[in-house]
């Protein structure tokens, strides 16, 4: 796949693309963009959103979070799926931060990764969506970028690195919107592949 011709397919997606805000946008701090960010995996973003609106109401920072019960944190997330798995995660994720960072979300992926709950596409998720440079590789990424032969791996961080092959970096923390938006616009499998194979005739 040429580079200059996946960039032209990409911008055409970012054309026609819906608008809605995904779980990680427009939070007011780093921790609630983290929180989110983890709550979401395998979650819509819509749910993802109404649950952390009323979580952060009651718990808005680390410190808050860290002393909080894992009964009533469950309460509160039920809607998510794996919520009582997610629910201990989030604790714990909480405690450290307050600890070990004194509240703050440390901006560097291998500390990331080491907070409970945090893997690859979360912390990558996290940090383009706080300016860095990185993609976060989902089910709506990982089916466009084979749709369009932009990679054949056969697992995120393997997908995840072709993109990066194929795209200028400054392209890279913009990837995972783009395409996660426009997979949850098209939702019938239908109609996104016909759009999909237009782009993929795309001339340059």
């Amino acid at each position: 796949m040429d580079s200059k011709k996946a960039i032209a397919q990409l911008k055409k997606i970012n054309e026609i693309k819906g608008d809605m805000r995904l779980a990680a946008e427009s939070w007011d701090s780093k921790f609630k963009t983290l929180i989110s960010t983890l709550l979401s995996a395998r979650t819509l973003d819509e749910t993802t959103i109404k649950v952390c609106s009323t979580l952060f109401e009651k718990f808005p920072d680390a410190k808050k979070l860290s002393e909080a019960s894992l009964v009533e944190i469950q309460s509160i997330i039920k809607p998510v799926n794996f919520y009582i798995t997610k629910s201990k995660n989030i604790i714990g994720c909480a405690k450290i931060l307050s600890e070990k960072y004194d509240g703050n979300v440390p901006l560097k992926y291998d500390r990331l990764i080491e907070l409970p709950g945090v893997g690859n596409k979360t912390a990558n998720v996290f940090l383009s969506e706080n300016g860095y440079n990185t993609i976060g590789v989902d089910t709506h990424v990982y089916f466009i970028a084979h749709y369009l032969d932009w990679s054949n791996g056969k697992g995120s961080e393997d997908v995840e690195n072709d993109l990066k092959k194929l795209f200028p970096e400054s392209y890279w923390k913009e990837l995972n919107s783009i395409l996660v938006k426009f997979g949850k616009k098209y939702t019938s499998r239908k109609r996104k592949k016909e759009l999909l194979d237009e782009i993929k005739n795309i001339k340059v």
